[in-house]
């Protein structure tokens, strides 16, 4: 696998002009994914636990073919214990493929600006001087007018956009993904529009998977316990492979079942997990929600977008381009540092009384550094003032420190 440190902006899979080609999108990548087969398959940050999840899949379902299904094959007769056999594999292997659906593939990552957006007006409540160009502030949020209904959408300091309705930064990937559910470790991948159907397709076929092999290893206990008519308890000791495989699937069926009711109730209201839990939409109205007939058929029967992000592409080159002006641009965050913005950490507030005095401080040092004992002021011109700063080797001294770049006026060096 290969992770990425660095980001392409939007249009990161567009072809690069005449010249030295950029490097790969995957390979200069911002977020914190790793990529497999040279951009082929991404995934996030914590993909190790894929294999956990997939573990957790092949060794029961191993177990219960070596020694559940293999048995049955002589329980069952005209070739019907085969089948247990062969319909474990195939739906096993089903289930791995949508894991690997719903892991490797971008999940709705929006590329970021390579430059925040244009202001759009000035920000009249700015107290600004004459000859000051008026600061241009970017608004935190925005309304849209979703079904009727107004929605906030927020600024993104790390991607440098508005985010689209639904939208959110998952702090984990480090990407805002459109129609952001949640980030799920079991699959190691954030799950968001384009992934979002494999996943509850994922999460029930295990759940149905775990209810195959609990019902087949009590099929087997019967079997077993009518062919040498014993007790159930007696038949039940007689396979602790069966017993250990209803125990795991009883209490995996709880967690993957509850998880399939859950997102069956989310995908019938037209609600993401992010949502459901941040906004509460049964104490206010869903603009989203169109129905239960359609928001199902939004989720399994409307085409996947195509992905915005081409992996495998070179990133673009901007060549010949000047530095932008700012025009005295101010993000909606001005004054907080950069870590704080993204981790939450209490800003440090801009002390603007203090630094006016220091400032006024330093040109008052500058002011009598160069009046000399009349009150006459000397010449900047250093021709003029070399006779001068001849005289006393304390005025000496101290004149070659006003005219060291690398100290300030009250002998503190700049940059320490």
């Amino acid at each position: 696998m290969n992770g990425a440190s660095a980001s392409a902006g939007p249009g990161a899979g567009a072809g690069t002009g005449a010249g030295a080609e950029g490097p790969l999108v995957y390979e200069a990548w911002k977020g914190s994914n790793v990529f497999f087969l040279q951009g082929r398959f991404i995934f996030g940050p914590d993909a190790r636990s894929l294999f956990v999840t997939m573990f957790l899949i092949v060794a029961p379902v191993s177990i219960f073919c070596a020694f559940v299904a293999r048995e049955l094959m002589d329980k069952f007769s005209y070739g019907m214990g085969l089948s247990v056999m062969i319909a474990v594999v195939l739906f096993t292997a089903y289930d791995l493929s949508l894991l690997l659906l719903t892991s490797g593939r971008d999940p709705g990552i929006i590329p970021r600006n390579a430059h925040p957006p244009e202001p759009e007006g000035f920000d009249g409540n700015a107290e600004v001087g004459a000859n000051q160009t008026p600061p241009l502030r970017l608004p935190r949020v925005k309304d849209v007018v979703v079904n009727g209904v107004t929605v906030k959408t927020k600024y993104c300091d790390t991607c440098m956009l508005y985010r689209p309705p639904r939208c959110s930064h998952c702090s984990i990937c480090n990407n805002c993904v459109e129609r952001f559910d949640h980030h799920c470790p079991w699959v190691g991948q954030c799950i968001g529009l384009r992934n979002y159907r494999f996943f509850y397709m994922f999460v029930f076929s295990t759940t149905l998977l775990c209810l195959y092999v609990f019902g087949f290893c009590w099929v087997y206990i019967v079997k077993i316990r009518n062919a040498e008519q014993i007790t159930i308890w007696k038949a039940m000791s007689k396979t602790p492979a069966s017993i250990a495989l209803i125990i795991y699937t009883f209490i995996a069926v709880w967690f993957v079942g509850g998880l399939s009711v859950f997102h069956l109730y989310l995908m019938s209201t037209n609600q993401t997990t992010y949502e459901n839990f941040r906004y509460r939409y049964d104490q206010r109205a869903n603009p989203y929600n169109r129905g239960v007939v359609e928001n199902i058929k939004e989720i399994f029967f409307t085409p996947i977008p195509p992905s915005k992000n081409n992996f495998r592409g070179r990133v673009p080159q901007e060549h010949g381009l000047r530095p932008r002006a700012t025009n005295g641009f101010m993000s909606p965050n001005m004054g907080r540092a950069v870590g704080d913005i993204e981790m939450g950490r209490k800003p440090v507030a801009w002390d603007e009384p203090r630094m006016a005095a220091e400032i006024g401080d330093l040109g008052a040092g500058l002011s009598n550094l160069l009046e000399d004992k009349d009150g006459r002021f000397r010449s900047a011109s250093p021709d003029l003032s070399r006779d001068a700063l001849a005289v006393g080797g304390g005025f000496e001294e101290q004149g070659s420190s006003a005219m060291n770049p690398g100290r300030t006026s009250w002998g503190v060096e700049a940059g320490r």
